[in-house]
């Protein structure tokens, strides 16, 4: 029996196939993306935020996605973005919500209203 010991689980997204795919296989579970890059000051300070908002009980079935705008160009032209940190939202396959900054407290709103 395996049992794993993983306390959350941040799926990296390399290109658009995979974020295609990683929105089909949610489908009707919050899907949360964070675009970021390795260079960016505010994408670093917001990191640790969430891995800790993956960690929690109440969103073990939000799914959590990081796409690196660098090395997935093709997501972050797909998705329109223009700075970064910026978090989109979807459900269903669809976009319900998005913004941008390193804000944890809009963060954590919008996952907590999103959820249900």
């Amino acid at each position: 029996m395996f049992i794993s010991t993983k306390k959350y689980y941040i799926l990296l997204i390399p290109d658009i196939d995979s974020f295609f795919s990683a929105l089909k296989e949610a489908g009707d579970k919050l899907v949360v993306v964070d675009f970021t890059a390795s260079w960016c000051g505010p994408c670093k300070n917001i990191a640790p935020f969430f891995k800790g908002l993956s960690e929690k009980p109440e969103n073990k079935n939000v799914v959590f996605l990081k796409v690196d705008v660098d090395e997935a160009a093709d997501v972050a032209k797909h998705c329109d973005i223009k700075c970064m940190p910026t978090f989109h939202f979807y459900k269903n396959e669809k976009k319900v919500d998005d913004f941008s900054g390193s804000n944890e407290a809009k963060l954590e709103e919008k996952v907590n209203t999103l959820r249900s």
